[in-house]
This record gives C-alpha cells, structure tokens and sequence, in this order.
C-alpha cells in the first residue's frame, strides 16, 4: 500500500500525524471529564496520556486488524489543537473500519468534527480501499449520534444496556456506511 498522504487538509482543517509537542494539549483533552464521559474509560492521567500519545505517534498506516490511525485535528489558522478524529480497521477480511472522534468541548458546535471526519471518510473509503465504515457511541451521546447522521451513516443498531461500562449498564448506537454510499453522497 502506498504512503497515505498526511498532512490532510480542508478549507479550515489540517489532519495530522501526533508529535512529542502535543503532549500538552493531548493531556488536556483526554484529561477532560466531559470528554471521557462517554467513552470506555475515565479522564487520563499525564502519564497515560504520554505513554499513550507514544503509541499515537507509530500510527502511521494502518494496514491490518486491529490497526489503528489516530490523526490531531488542527485548525489550520494559528495551529489551535482542536481534538483528535480515529480510524481502525475493524476486519480485513471485510474491509471495515470504525472511525471516532474527541473534541475539546471548547470547539463543538464550529462544524470541526464533522468537517475532520468527511475528511477520514475520505481517507478511509478512498486511499485505504474500505467497502464499509461503522461509527458507535453511547446512545445518550446525542451529538455523536448526531453527527454521524450529518456524515450520512445510517444508524443499523441501538443495543439496549448491552455493555458494562465504569459500572453501568450502557446502550448504544451502531452506525455504518458502505463505499457505494459514500460514493454516491460526494458524486
């Protein structure tokens, strides 16, 4: 496969690979209650986030099960650390990927996040060759359940308290999109 193409840029937006100067700022997101109040696990400590922005910063191609490519979103203007968007492939054998999104809460309602995850769309569908794209978030996170819909996903599944998550019971929705769609969404 070839080099995927970083930095990925849109009218406002640079997409990029993690550098050890993010550290600050990747702490500071993933440190966040209101960041990590709807995923798996609580807010990181400066510690795990630098172990883990390590880990972010060998993502550079994900080309099997289970690889992931975690991209910092950037307002191009001024280099604002906005958030980060997050790619993995999901099966080879079946070309799916599931992609994600964090933002400092500072930055939602801008358009950012959707703006960085058409861009991931983008990438996932086009240069990774993906034949379908899953998103899932807790189903009491409506403004990732709402954006996954304005990126044209549909919704396939709502499980009903179907994980344990820090100790209560979770529900979810499951969305996806297949390559045929997103070709016929951006012509």
């Amino acid at each position: 496969m070839a080099e995927l193409p970083f930095p990925l840029t849109t009218d406002r937006l640079t997409l990029r690979i993690y550098t050890e100067t993010d550290l600050d700022e990747f702490h500071r997101l993933h440190s966040n209650p209101d960041v990590a109040r709807y995923l798996y696990r609580d807010p990181w400590s400066r510690a795990y986030a630098m172990q883990r922005l390590g880990m972010r910063m060998q993502e550079t191609m994900p080309e099997r099960e289970g690889d992931a490519l975690d991209l910092v979103v950037e307002r191009t203007a001024g280099a604002v650390y906005l958030g980060e968007v997050h790619l993995h492939i999901a099966s080879e054998q079946h070309r799916t990927a599931e992609i994600g999104f964090a933002f400092h809460p500072e930055h939602h309602g801008q358009g950012y996040a959707q703006e960085a995850a058409t861009e991931l769309l983008r990438l996932a569908f086009g240069s990774l060759g993906m034949r379908r794209v899953i998103g899932r978030c807790d189903a009491d996170n409506a403004a990732s359940a709402g954006l996954m819909e304005r990126l044209g996903m549909r919704r396939e599944a709502h499980l009903i308290e179907n994980e344990l998550v820090k100790g209560v019971w979770a529900s979810e929705y499951d969305y996806a999109m297949l390559a045929t769609e997103w070709a016929e969404r951006t012509g």
